[in-house]
């Protein structure tokens, strides 16, 4: 009995002792240490990670709450040197879905997004330092082919935008200026034979439009 009750103490303590460990603070009143969070009302785990002195600090991990069981749906491996992190998505499965960096809350630099049933690239994109898209944005089929291109600029659409088949071949092509339709359009059929044709301005058809049947013009609009 003697031994039973001597282990259960030990235990005890060993429990208390660890539970000490963490959710602790500085002399500041800042996070420091090892920290876990847990949903409330329950014991399912929410986040697990580091601090030093209030700064996250190396890997942290994020769950969702999946029938009271935590189930890991993202990591963010913090930049010891600034607020930047790599960050991580993953499926109930535990597939990566996404990834990318992000400065504080603020999605930075390439992001790769991935297929559903497989490895391939879903989305291709870029950040500026401000959040905001900037530069080529590319969509793909499952079989890698690019479905969608796109350019944007501080987080507007700007340029040329193609649109393509799984054959890789194009369907339409706008343009666009400061996040409006401004330019030429074209539209194709699954032969990449030219079906129509014309101009935006502001967002609304201007001039003259096209509209062609075997290859010939079989009609024309005034906008």
């Amino acid at each position: 009995m003697k031994v039973i009750y001597g282990l259960l103490i030990f235990l005890v303590f060993t429990s208390v002792s660890m539970a000490q460990n963490f959710n602790q603070f500085d002399a500041n009143g800042k996070r420091h240490g090892k920290w876990q969070k847990k949903y409330e009302g329950t014991d399912v785990l929410r986040y697990e990670g580091e601090f030093f002195h209030g700064k996250e600090i190396g890997l942290f991990k994020f769950y969702k709450n999946y029938k009271n069981r935590a189930v890991l749906s993202a990591t963010k491996q913090f930049n010891p040197e600034n607020e930047l992190a790599e960050v991580k998505f993953f499926t109930s499965s535990g597939k990566l879905v996404g990834e990318g960096k992000m400065d504080g809350k603020t999605y930075v630099g390439t992001w790769k997004y991935y297929q559903k049933n497989n490895e391939n690239l879903l989305t291709l994109e870029h950040y500026n330092d401000k959040g905001q898209l900037d530069g080529e944005r590319f969509v793909y089929y499952p079989n890698e082919q690019v479905a969608e291109k796109q350019n944007y600029v501080a987080g507007k659409l700007h340029g040329e935008s193609v649109w393509y088949s799984e054959n890789n071949v194009i369907v339409k092509s706008y343009h666009y200026e400061n996040g409006e339709l401004h330019g030429p359009a074209k539209f194709f059929n699954k032969k990449g034979e030219l079906i129509c044709e014309g101009n935006y301005k502001n967002s609304e058809k201007h001039g003259v439009w096209k509209y062609y049947e075997n290859g010939n013009l079989a009609k024309q609009e005034t906008f």
